[in-house]
């Protein structure tokens, strides 16, 4: 027997008329190219939407045809999230800051026919244009003079001018694909994830929920995690459910003083950015000695966080730090860190301890740790396994790899993360390492991460790398990488002196080099495989190797 409710598709087009309804004067505020600070409301938001959704159709456009975009976080990129799904076309996000080969790429393997690009990406697109058969029609995101002379281009605001924002949105089944986000990984070429309208509202859901972002009307929202990347975590789709303001950081992302103006000028309550962003932000703060007063929480990815940083956030700014973890492969949400009633009679060196894990899985995702053999390990804290999950926002295959999925998939559909974990009794999962970064001595694992993060501690690190050097005896010991701050000469007895004690002895680096930056991917991760290249024939002190 089944249930007799009323079959209704979960379509990104229905946040958008939920928005409309009950909470169509809820505030956009975007900074872009050619206005500082632009406001709008909710109403004008999608109401635009329907006018991209108009404009595209008129192309020609066929349903599942993919849209990219190439564009920072702004009310027009926001406008293009809505309008390219909600007409029934795959918005294809895609990230400024790869090479242009990887651009080429991933533009013929979408098959992209039209994209939106943003005025400062242009000349980067017309450099290979002619390398991207499928790309029929480029639209400039800004206004009539957006556009050079002499280019095939439409500026955006001309495109849908014409068409009305009273639109009927399209029904179709919430599993058609909605969005597609390709991977920046370290190896091969990218891979392409494919969200689904009932895969993203389900997670822009889940988001929603007390213990994981915990957005409401009340709040004021600043995603500083790009848009181009995995949509924003949810951002875009979260915020409109509820009616919470929403500001857009523009091409200013990763400038702290811009942030800092955003935040306090705004009142912001709840920001969402990778470390270093953060890390300029606190910089500018300190520098100029003010302090984040509207700023409640934030929400931290797409690298480890280490306890220096939670630190300063509580202490300079009562600001709560929550860790979350998660992949393009997931949505990304799989885990957030909020501490339970449990820990509220610890120390504050005792909670800082538990909010440096990644965090407990939210509803929709599920987890488990395997050793090489593919043994469950138990959730004691200690065991240390592949991390495996599976859920309803979790994909399935990569985008025309289909036939690749037994490489990333076991047969009950679990996906292999390519992460090793450990999980405690109460849920609580830390990341230890990428499978393929895990540095192994003697039989042991050594916990890159760990070491990274410990070091980052010291007064005088920007940033540090740990990656494994072959040792006669050992067969890897640990080589630690560390670009000084600004003005700082660090030694490296002072390093080491620094993780006396804050680490297992046996852990301890073989020796410390010192470098002026360190390579990263296109999403700020840094890539080991370069650093692992260039230290190939390195010889550690002492060793000979």
């Amino acid at each position: 027997m089944q249930g007799l409710m009323m079959e209704r598709q979960l379509l990104i087009s229905s946040i958008a008329k939920h928005a409309m309804t009950f909470h169509p004067d809820a505030t956009i505020v975007s900074v872009t190219a050619d206005n500082p600070r632009h406001e709008y409301t909710y109403r004008d938001c999608f109401g635009r939407a329907a006018q991209v959704a108009q404009a595209l159709t008129s192309l020609g456009l066929s349903r599942a045809d993919r849209v990219a975009t190439l564009a920072w976080n702004d009310y027009r990129h926001m406008e293009a999230y809505y309008g390219i799904s909600g007409a029934g076309y795959v918005c294809h996000t895609i990230n400024p800051r790869l090479f242009p080969e990887q651009l080429v790429y991933i533009i013929n393997h979408a098959e992209d026919r039209v994209l939106l690009v943003d005025p400062m990406f242009l000349p980067l697109i017309d450099k290979i244009r002619d390398q991207t058969p499928t790309l029929e029609h480029v639209i400039v995101m800004g206004g009539p003079g957006s556009v050079p002379e002499g280019s095939d281009a439409i500026d955006y605001e001309t495109f849908i001018s014409g068409h009305s924002g009273d639109y009927e949105w399209p029904e179709f089944d919430e599993d058609t694909a909605a969005a597609l986000c390709y991977t920046s990984g370290t190896t091969g070429n990218p891979k392409g994830v494919l969200y689904s309208h009932r895969s993203t509202v389900l997670h822009a859901m889940a988001g929603l929920q007390p213990d994981i972002l915990d957005i409401s009307r009340r709040d004021c929202v600043l995603p500083v995690v790009p848009l181009f990347h995995v949509n924003a975590w949810g951002i875009p789709y979260s915020c409109p459910m509820v009616g919470a303001k929403i500001v857009m950081p523009g091409p200013k992302m990763g400038d702290g003083e811009t942030l800092y103006k955003l935040l306090s000028g705004e009142a912001v309550t709840l920001a969402l950015g990778v470390p270093t962003v953060w890390l300029a932000l606190l910089d500018y703060c300190e520098t100029a000695g003010v302090r984040l007063d509207s700023l409640e929480r934030t929400l931290v990815g797409g690298a480890a966080v280490p306890a220096s940083m939670i630190e300063a956030f509580r202490d300079q700014h009562d600001v709560v730090l929550q860790q979350g973890w998660g992949m393009t492969e997931m949505s990304p949400l799989g885990t957030v860190n909020k501490l339970l009633p449990k820990h509220d009679g610890l120390s504050d060196d005792e909670r800082v301890k538990i909010q440096t894990k990644a965090g407990r899985g939210i509803f929709g995702v599920e987890m488990k740790i395997v050793a090489d053999d593919g043994t469950e390990q138990p959730w004691d804290g200690e065991a240390y396994g592949a991390l495996r999950v599976r859920g309803p926002w979790i994909c399935s295959a990569y985008y025309r790899r289909e036939d690749e999925t037994g490489d990333t998939h076991d047969a009950d559909g679990w996906f292999d993360t390519g992460d090793v974990a450990t999980i405690d009794p109460d849920g609580f999962m830390a990341i230890t390492d990428r499978t393929k970064d895990v540095i192994k001595s003697g039989g042991e694992w050594i916990s890159s991460i760990d070491l990274e993060n410990t070091a980052v501690g010291h007064p005088d690190v920007a940033e540090a790398a740990v990656i494994g050097v072959a040792h006669p005896k050992w067969t890897e010991r640990p080589l630690m990488i560390v670009v000084p701050k600004p003005g700082a000469t660090p030694s490296r007895d002072d390093i080491l002196g620094y993780l006396d004690g804050k680490i297992a002895k046996w852990w301890t680096p073989d020796d410390v080099v010192f470098v002026e930056e360190l390579p990263h991917t296109a999403t700020g991760k840094i890539k080991k495989t370069t650093l692992r290249e260039q230290f190939s024939d390195y010889q550690l002190p002492e060793t000979g190797s």
